[in-house]
């Protein structure tokens, strides 16, 4: 290695600068850094996990962690040559990890600069300072086709939460509990009942993994977001539900912090939701930095946790597609929810607040779908507007406008149309590419008539999809948990099933409204009957999902 100096651009490493940033100077020399390195797997292959997807999941043979390890993890012998890449560039090897095909290097600035070709900046964005680099990274030419991702040089953020406060002037009065169809907030288990999810299982025996990120302070150290247990059993007391196991697991230095972050209300709004659906399982908080490394290796820890063995993951966090901010970190979290795929694990993504434009501020004109929810191995999760009266429910497409926000949903122009959505009639993407459409499921979304969380010692509302993807992943956990005892298996992934499906009753479909937050899209996605790019198939009927998927 320490021979050849040829140097190629690693594929897909290019990064630029967010629009705005400013230069402030050289990153310091001396800070020691950590890195993930990722490696190319011994197999691996999209079609087959498409394949497995489209298959009743009693029939479905699925990779152990042990199998998966095995059969597509990293080859040693790759391993071998990134060792002795660190040894000639005074990097550290930290930790090696063959089913996720991670290799974790530590060293200073100065080191990883030199090796792997880059310029790293401090530079001021949005009110704060991180490290960043732009152009490609640069590896020795015998590691090209090896190293498919490396990911940590820079550590702006890459994801915002995907939840929204009830605004003050749509808030109940102090001591004033919100009826159910009022137009006002709903318990947990009310949204349970109106989407009629099966009664008798309580996720017994799953585990459910919750994806949380913290931020990083101007020294590259996590800083917070996180739940007070006082919080939380004050909550399911409340509610009259036994509280969960809930573990907070610590992923590249994040932790639990509560009381640092506004994305406490993220963090707390996911566990109590998943929680009050599926008490009877087991929950994991991943708590990781709020970047690419951390992103990926946060759900990555996930998927091949041996001992926990997570069956479903809950992802609340996302932002809009963007092919040059990081192309390498779309295929490395992409990759990870694939191997959850192969594994039986299904992953439920919040597919945003902030409508079709996808953006908060800085809008630039076009639309975008939201990733990791456009990754066509994720259970995409729109919003709704969800409102009751006497069991009878109106639901229509969450569109708040600019303030109050919106349900998230396109067309990706990263992903290709999935197989399954061949007859979704998904419009063309706004590259004018067929591509993958976005969301795939919906739920209860909009803060007006959101969910009754416990947060910071007093009842609130709260909305957002980052609610409707914790909600799945307890009507998932409750639907392992009765074919598990069945036939023994897990769900998985469910999305070329249920488009299979649509038309037995499994989805109440959405047909009003549209998720144009902008106004200047014109209607751009408008709700109407069968798949759309507002509330995707509709909003699944509990029980009728579980007889499909158990049958």
């Amino acid at each position: 290695m320490a021979s050849s100096t040829k140097r190629v651009a690693l594929v897909n490493s290019a990064r630029k600068l967010p629009k705005g940033a400013k230069l402030v100077g050289a990153a310091d020399p001396k800070q020691e850094i950590e890195i993930s390195v990722r490696l190319r797997a011994k197999r691996a292959d999209d079609e087959q996990v498409m394949a497995l997807g489209a298959q009743p999941p009693r029939e479905r043979e699925y990779l152990s962690r042990a199998e998966f390890a095995e059969q597509m993890g990293a080859d040693p012998a790759d391993v071998a040559k990134i060792d002795d890449f660190a040894h000639h560039h005074e990097l550290n090897v930290k930790s090696v990890h063959l089913a996720s095909r991670t290799v974790k290097l530590t060293g200073t600035v100065k080191a990883m600069s030199a090796a792997f070709g880059v310029k790293l900046n401090k530079v001021k964005h949005d009110g704060a300072t991180y490290r960043m680099r732009k152009g490609n990274v640069q590896i020795p030419a015998e590691l090209e086709g090896i190293v498919v991702g490396v990911h940590g040089l820079d550590n702006r953020p890459v994801a915002q939460p995907h939840f929204r406060r009830k605004t003050a002037s749509k808030t109940a009065k102090k001591g004033a509990t919100a009826r159910a169809g009022q137009g006002g907030s709903f318990s947990v288990e009310q949204i349970a009942q109106l989407y009629n999810f099966p009664g008798g299982e309580t996720g017994a025996g799953q585990c459910i993994a919750i994806i949380e990120l913290n931020d990083i302070d101007q020294k590259g150290h996590p800083t917070g977001a996180g739940y007070k247990t006082s919080d939380l059993k004050t909550f399911f007391k409340k509610a009259g539900i036994p509280m969960p196991q809930i573990v907070p697991a610590s992923v590249d230095g994040g932790a639990n912090k509560p009381g640092h972050s506004e994305a406490d209300g993220e963090v707390v709004l996911d566990i109590e939701v998943a929680g009050a659906i599926a008490p009877g399982a087991r929950i994991v908080v991943y708590f990781a930095p709020n970047t690419t490394n951390g992103f990926i290796d946060a759900v990555k820890a996930a998927v091949h946790d041996t001992a926990r063995r997570p069956s479903v993951i809950s992802i609340s966090w996302g932002g809009p597609e963007d092919p040059a901010g990081s192309q390498q970190f779309v295929d490395g979290l992409n990759e990870a929810i694939r191997d959850a795929a192969a594994m039986g694990v299904t992953v439920c993504v919040a597919s945003g607040d902030n409508g079709s434009a996808d953006m908060a501020q800085g809008w630039d004109g076009k639309p975008h779908a939201d990733f990791p929810a456009s990754s066509p191995f994720a259970l995409a999760c729109g919003g709704t507007n969800l409102r009751a009266s006497n069991g009878t429910i109106t639901e229509t497409v969450w569109n708040g406008g600019p303030q109050d926000g919106a349900g998230g949903g396109g067309v990706s122009i990263v992903f290709p149309r999935p197989q399954y959505q061949a007859h979704a009639h998904v419009p063309k993407s706004p590259s004018h590419s067929v591509g993958r459409g976005v969301p795939d499921v919906s739920g209860d979304a909009d803060p007006a008539t959101g969910y009754q969380i416990f947060l910071n010692g007093v009842m609130t509302t709260i909305g957002g999809t980052s609610a409707v993807a914790p909600l799945m992943a307890g009507l998932i956990a409750r639907i392992n948990e009765a074919t598990t005892k069945k036939f023994g298996k897990t769900v998985g992934f469910i999305n070329p099933l249920i488009y299979a499906s649509h038309a037995q009753g499994v989805f109440r479909d959405i047909t009003v409204g549209n998720n144009d937050i902008t106004g200047d899209l014109h209607g751009m996605y408008k709700a109407g009957p069968g798949w759309d790019a507002c509330s995707g198939l509709g909003v699944p009927n509990g029980a009728a999902l579980q007889n499909l998927l158990a049958a």
